[in-house]
């Protein structure tokens, strides 16, 4: 072998390896740009004591797509025993049909400017009362967009 090759091949395999190294390094931080932060929205959330009735007012933020969305719902601390397979109609543990993009046959897209409600049944507990802690989470495709509480009236 000729003495001048040696160096033309340490360069070569020098530039070979800073080139897989820099493919390496784009393909981890573009990965890491791919996961989407999933919608964001802002909600109101009252509930009435008297009724059993919970209502979620979407007030601005992205369309939530109401299919892919989880709903939690707690009474002073405690997760009720039958939580809503939004969207549903009749589901156990709540009274009637639920109120907008809830109900099953409503458009599943949950927009700004729209109302949200349920309605808890007896045989769900806990039961909420005037002047309870009612907490509803809020999650989409198991992230948590919104964590919701408010003292029932």
């Amino acid at each position: 072998m000729n003495r001048a090759v040696s160096p033309i091949v340490g360069v070569l395999v020098l530039l070979a390896l800073t080139v897989c190294l820099a493919v390496v390094v784009a393909v981890g931080v573009s990965g890491m740009g791919l996961e989407s932060a999933g919608p964001t929205g802002s909600f109101d959330l009252s509930a009435d004591g008297d009724r059993s009735k919970i209502v979620i007012d979407h007030v601005a933020g992205d369309a939530i797509d109401v299919e892919a969305l989880s709903v939690t719902i707690a009474v002073n601390g405690t997760e009720l025993a039958q939580q809503p397979p939004v969207p549903f109609v009749g589901a156990s543990g709540f009274d009637g049909t639920p109120d907008g993009p809830f109900n099953a046959r409503a458009d599943p897209e949950w927009s700004p400017g729209e109302r949200a409600g349920l309605s808890v049944a007896g045989t769900n507990s806990p039961q909420f009362a005037t002047g309870d802690s009612v907490t509803v989470t809020l999650a989409v495709d198991g992230r948590q967009i919104a964590r919701l509480e408010t003292t029932a009236t």
